[in-house]
């Protein structure tokens, strides 16, 4: 396939990932552990396949939070619940949030059983070396029910890109700061303020990021992104879409066409039904 058309489709279909870190039932299911809401639960439950780490390990993987709020909260959450439980805790709420959004219907159908099972041909291209994250969530069994086989596919997939990505950063010589600073003035994904405030980057911080791209020629002082840094934006993506290419062409055309008919609407659906906060995504 195409690497920038499989890598449109990666983006289109990340959503039915990506909703479950906003989802009130998966806080819930780890808040019960004894878990703390919020910024704790959201790294519990994303870096709990990679076992009782540190915060080392998390803030490399995670790449984008400043290394001192990772600290605030990893080791200590595994003191609060093992990592086991938060795994098996994420995927009970998973499976809460897409019935809430998608509807028992949908989740029982043949369209999701055929979706979950072309993930796991996609997934059979994906491969761990050098990528720590997916590695860590590959080794996790894949659930019998079918709806959970998909999210942990898409998972798969998005924790995949997601580390070819962070290699893509470091090798355009962006830094974790750089990268989230540089990425929200494009005015994709994250908003300013929320990019900021959920990656736990000071005013100082994030002025002093801007002045280093500025420096560098990538930036405007007003924090926009001069040409060369809308190249390099440009540059970073078509490289994290090449790295990812692999489990796409293991799929090939055809079936990447019927997962995104299958799932568009799906995705269409749940953020109509509210998945996401306002003002979270520009």
């Amino acid at each position: 396939m195409d690497p920038h058309v499989s890598g449109r489709t990666a983006r289109s279909l990340e959503t039915l990932h990506a909703l479950g870190y906003f989802a009130p039932e998966v806080e819930a299911e780890l808040v019960a552990l004894g878990v703390r809401r919020g910024r704790a639960a959201y790294f519990a439950s994303r870096s709990a396949p990679m076992g009782r780490v540190g915060a080392g390990p998390v803030a490399a993987t995670f790449f984008v939070f400043d290394p001192g709020l990772v600290a605030r909260f990893v080791p200590s959450v595994w003191d609060a619940a093992s990592p086991d439980d938060v795994v098996a805790a994420r995927f009970r709420g998973i499976s809460a949030t897409w019935r809430r959004l998608l509807g028992d219907e949908a989740l029982a159908s043949s369209e999701v059983a055929e979706a979950a099972e072309l993930t796991r041909t996609a997934v059979a291209g994906c491969y761990p070396a050098g990528r720590a994250l997916y590695a860590a969530h590959a080794d996790l069994a894949w659930p019998d029910e079918p709806h959970l086989a998909l999210w942990h596919g898409l998972t798969l997939l998005r924790e995949h890109r997601g580390d070819g990505h962070v290699a893509a950063l470091l090798g355009h010589g962006l830094s974790g700061i750089e990268a989230l600073v540089s990425h929200t003035a494009t005015g994709t994904g994250f908003t300013h303020p929320a990019a900021q405030a959920t990656r736990g980057w000071s005013d100082d911080a994030w002025s002093g990021a801007v002045a280093a791209l500025a420096g560098r020629g990538l930036m405007n002082h007003d924090g926009t992104l001069t040409a060369a840094g809308v190249a390099l934006r440009t540059a970073v993506e078509s490289s994290t879409d090449e790295l990812a290419a692999a489990p796409w062409d293991v799929l090939g055309e055809s079936g990447a066409a019927r997962l995104h008919d299958i799932c568009r609407p799906l995705v269409r659906q749940a953020i109509a039904a509210g998945a996401f906060p306002a003002g979270v995504f520009a």
